[in-house]
């Protein structure tokens, strides 16, 4: 008797020292604060690692690094590259040096609305979008495109915007992209390079007027307490997107690949819901309306803007890029124009 539960709980261990060494870990590092309620990047990684970890019946695990614990997400692209990561998602200006061509992602005033901009990446834009980074790059697979916020907008510490006069000599802050550097300057402003952690002293200290970015992040850098003024402008959308090593994928089951896509489809709604609720709650554009001075464009003017930067970004786009991005920059002015026109569900 003694000899048989010995040996039962000998198979148990086992069993048990087994199943773990089957376990593949997951790890999902990214650059932003880890509040599952405030920051869209988090809500879609802790939506993923949720439903990954629970649906594998323990032989995937997902864990999660926020706050650039691992390095800045442009370490995080090429980690994933290489294998020391398995998955994270890259911002425009993290993936660009991995990918020029994601350049085309910056192409002005394109989507009139969320909504619009989340039915083209959704559709066959986002799918030629996704072979094109796979093809290049050969090591990662594209799983989606979360939300970073939303549409970008612009604040300022000098005067109300409403028309492409008043932004002449502000000087604004971009990311280190020429192809932004390009669409601000065209609109009459002085662009300025600035890493983001340095915006907010900047913008104290006077050294910049102004910044562009989604709502969401301009109310957690709490940007409103050194700005007065807030433009809808809607001029950019800079989604997320979600590289996965490509080995590691490879090396998973159809059913494991079956949930991997699940698990970022799950994400990218979350990011995209996630920044829809804090742009409408106190955290968000209700918030900032008793804080900052806010205006609308009107179609008029917007439409004035979009002229003038949409001449400047394809003068970029065609010095600096070849066909394969060119043709990419067309198949998203055609959809997301038919996106923007489509006023109501199953209606063009």
């Amino acid at each position: 008797m003694k000899k048989t539960l010995i040996t039962a709980l000998t198979l148990a261990l086992l069993g048990s020292a087994q199943a773990y060494a089957q376990e593949k870990i997951i790890r999902f590092a990214h650059d932003s604060n880890g509040d599952i309620y405030d920051n869209p990047n988090h809500a879609c990684a802790s939506v993923f690692a949720a439903i990954v970890n629970t649906g594998s019946n323990g032989a995937l695990k997902v864990e999660i690094y926020p706050g650039g614990q691992l390095g800045t997400i442009g370490e995080a692209v090429q980690m994933v590259r290489d294998g020391v990561i398995e998955v994270t998602n890259a911002s425009t200006g993290a993936l660009a040096p991995y990918y020029p061509n994601i350049d085309v992602l910056n192409l002005p005033f394109a989507f009139a609305s969320n909504g619009a901009a989340d039915t083209v990446f959704n559709g066959a834009f986002g799918h030629a979008l996704k072979q094109d980074i796979e093809d290049k790059l050969g090591d990662v697979v594209v799983l989606g495109y979360p939300d970073t916020g939303g549409l970008f907008v612009i604040s300022n510490s000098e005067k109300p915007i409403s028309s492409l006069e008043d932004m002449k000599g502000i000087r604004l802050r971009t990311m280190t992209l020429p192809s932004h550097q390009a669409i601000m300057n065209a609109l009459g402003m002085e662009a300025y390079p600035l890493a983001f952690s340095e915006v907010y002293s900047g913008l104290q200290t006077g050294v910049i007027d102004g910044q562009m970015n989604p709502i969401p992040i301009l109310v957690s850098a709490k940007l409103d307490e050194v700005q007065q003024y807030l433009t809808l402008t809607n001029h950019l959308y800079s989604p997320f997107t979600m590289l996965f090593n490509k080995a590691f994928y490879d090396d998973l089951t159809e059913d494991q690949k079956d949930l991997i896509h699940t698990a970022a489809q799950s994400c990218e709604n979350a990011a995209r819901g996630i920044s829809r609720i804090i742009e409408a709650s106190d955290r968000g554009l209700a918030g900032l309306a008793g804080e900052m001075t806010i205006t609308a464009l009107s179609a008029e003017d917007r439409a004035q803007m979009r002229e003038v930067t949409d001449v400047a970004f394809d003068k970029y786009m065609a010095e600096n890029h070849g066909e394969d991005a060119l043709a990419l920059v067309d198949l998203l002015k055609v959809e997301s124009q038919k996106a923007n026109s489509t006023r109501y569900f199953g209606e063009e």
